[in-house]
């Protein structure tokens, strides 16, 4: 009994790590002014050490590209090297500006090379292209999207760009709306992609009930929806929050109390077990955007405008929640610096309007934030709701394995407690990360009996 319940804690250990979690983050300020490499590391640094939470360790971008240029690699990257945060990579694909995107990604590769790779989470072309595209996006003015075929044609480039190289096995995906993923129009770009993005926002949700009582539910049936077509593959929550402050949408009041309840039961059941990037460590800097959906003010502190504790009751949450993979599921490991996890499938549903303010490169909420200057399309836009799990393994190819069949070994064992000489052999195998960690933790338990 005591060894079943020491296996038991040590793969509990692996799995509360291995899901990413982190914060969105723009090339700019506020104001529209770059971002220096400083900057980032400031944030990155900060996001790390937030009272009240931890494990805030991952950025998910938006371009590869430097604010002010033409084609040089985000100076996000040396930070997150410096600071060992995380990347989940973007390329815009908006503006027909990819070749640039595409130069800068080279860059990156030949700059860093092992530093930037063993930090990939993923690669993400794209962000909300195909919302912006659609009948919903064209009517909320929400800028310059792409055809799906177009999406499909950058994830072709960008796999063959990355082909033989350090970032060979990255897992490639693209970043949409719940209302985009569930048009069977963009299909195609679904068989593309080694994971689905998405992006979600109850808030937005405005000729519905979507007071924050009725955003958890909301926030579920839009993952359940997405899950639903996904074709068994992945999906990342990239992009959700509720405004500290801004304008009232319906029901929807943002303030720092509907914030913290947000933070509370959408937040807290997903950190630690779904690949998470929340919107946003900061957007009030120098200029607070309407609404604003940064947890720490004006200044960069570790204090956050609200407690970001998680409560005992949203702990319980997680464990019941049916968006949620099981702790089985989602343990893994790591391959050549990515990470991997399982998917989850959900009830079919209709899609229902997308209601969003501008959004890009920038991150800016605002409408009216600065552009990355290599790019002539407007601002994108974000999205509604949406969820799940996290990624898969690496490959060579560079299309990593999806669904069940992306599932890390330690995600498929018997219900019975693995030998001793197993344990060993998957040490001595070269298991790296959390998981690596808790096996060797549980063979010191047993050496100690």
């Amino acid at each position: 009994m005591q060894f079943t319940q020491l296996v038991a804690l040590a793969l509990a250990l692996a799995t509360s790590e291995a899901a990413h979690q982190g914060f969105n983050y723009g090339n700019t300020k506020s104001d529209g002014s770059a971002k220096s490499q400083s900057d980032f590391q400031s944030e990155f640094s900060t996001a790390k050490n937030l009272v009240g939470t931890s494990g805030f360790t991952s950025a998910r971008l938006y371009t590869m590209i430097q604010g002010g240029t033409a084609n040089t690699p985000i100076s996000a990257i040396p930070a997150a090297v410096a600071e060992e945060t995380s990347l989940l990579l973007g390329l815009w694909a908006s503006g027909g500006n990819f070749a640039n995107e595409i130069a800068a990604l080279k860059a990156a590769i030949a700059d860093y090379g092992d530093d930037l790779a063993k930090l990939v989470v993923g690669i993400s072309v794209g962000s909300e292209d195909l919302y912006r595209n659609s009948v919903d996006g064209v009517k909320a003015k929400a800028g310059l999207g792409a055809n799906p075929d177009e999406i499909v044609s950058y994830i072709n480039q960008v796999r063959s760009t990355i082909a033989g190289t350090k970032l060979s096995g990255a897992p490639i995906g693209h970043v949409d709306t719940w209302t985009a993923w569930v048009n069977g129009s963009n299909s195609a770009v679904i068989d593309a992609c080694d994971w689905l993005g998405f992006d979600g926002y109850p808030y937005f949700q405005n000729t519905m009930a979507n007071s924050i009582s009725d955003a958890k539910a909301l926030f579920d049936d839009s993952v359940a929806k997405t899950e639903a077509v996904a074709k068994g593959k992945e999906v990342w929550i990239t992009e959700t929050g509720w405004p500290v402050s801004g304008k009232t949408e319906n029901l929807a009041v943002a303030n720092l109390a509907n914030a913290k309840t947000y933070w509370d039961e959408v937040g807290c059941p997903l950190f630690g077990k779904t690949n998470t990037w929340w919107y946003m460590l900061q957007d009030a800097n120098p200029v607070t955007p309407n609404p604003s959906f940064g947890i720490v003010g004006s200044t960069l502190s570790t204090t956050p405008l609200f407690d970001l504790s998680c409560s005992a009751s949203s702990s319980s949450a997680a464990a019941s929640s049916t968006a949620l993979p099981s702790a089985s599921s989602v343990a893994g490991g790591k391959a050549s610096g990515f990470a991997t996890a399982a998917a989850s499938s959900g009830a079919a549903g209709s899609a229902k309007p997308t209601f969003t303010v501008g959004k890009g490169p920038g991150a800016s909420y605002n409408g009216t934030g600065s552009w990355n200057s290599t790019s002539s399309a407007r601002p994108s836009s974000s999205a509604i709701s949406g969820s799940s799990s996290g990624s898969s393994s690496s490959g060579s190819s560079g299309s990593s394995g999806s669904g069940a069949s992306g599932q890390s070994s330690s995600s498929t064992g018997s219900s019975s407690a693995p030998s001793t000489s197993n344990i060993l052999s998957n040490a001595a195998s070269g298991l790296s990360g959390s998981i690596f960690g808790a096996v060797v933790a549980v063979c010191l338990a047993l050496a100690a009996l």
